[in-house]
């Protein structure tokens, strides 16, 4: 386990040739040991103090090109900032639904940073353990919830 109590609840993840590829709300996960998971449990405990802004740890998300674009888009977004999902819809041209969907779907929550995409009127969803909740602690943690609190 990466992380047995951070802000969000117990985290883990799956890795695969040296990279994450998911993210795991609660105990699971197959990386339990090795320099990657000593990385990534260093960085966690960073971000989580409030002293790490960009994650460096490798991830592999699956997903078509469309979702890989999508990704490459949330990881654009600064620390503390915050985007919409017609934000992000008009830069990759396609519908805020879809990045709405695309959000729900993201296999690497917070390295990964989806809690930085809120609606045009108020915070969206969150598909991570602790739904709203866990996307507040997180841009509070970020400094990012002044805009929106």
């Amino acid at each position: 386990m990466i992380c047995q109590s951070s802000p969000v609840g117990p985290l883990s993840v799956n890795a695969k040739d040296g990279a994450v590829t998911e993210l795991i709300w609660g105990q699971g996960g197959n990386l339990t040991g090795g320099p990657l998971f000593q990385r990534l449990q260093d960085e966690m405990a960073a971000y989580f103090a409030g002293d790490l802004q960009a994650f460096t740890t490798p991830v592999c998300p699956r997903g078509s090109a469309f979702q890989q674009r999508f990704y490459a888009a949330l990881c654009a977004i600064p620390y503390g900032d915050t985007r919409t999902y017609g934000d992000i819809a008009e830069e990759l041209d396609v519908s805020a639904q879809a990045i709405g969907q695309a959000c729900g779907a993201n296999p690497i929550a917070i390295l990964i940073p989806c809690h930085r995409v809120l609606a045009a009127d108020g915070l969206g969803g969150y598909s991570g353990m602790g739904g709203i909740e866990a996307k507040v602690t997180l841009l509070r943690l970020e400094g990012a919830a002044g805009l929106l609190i």
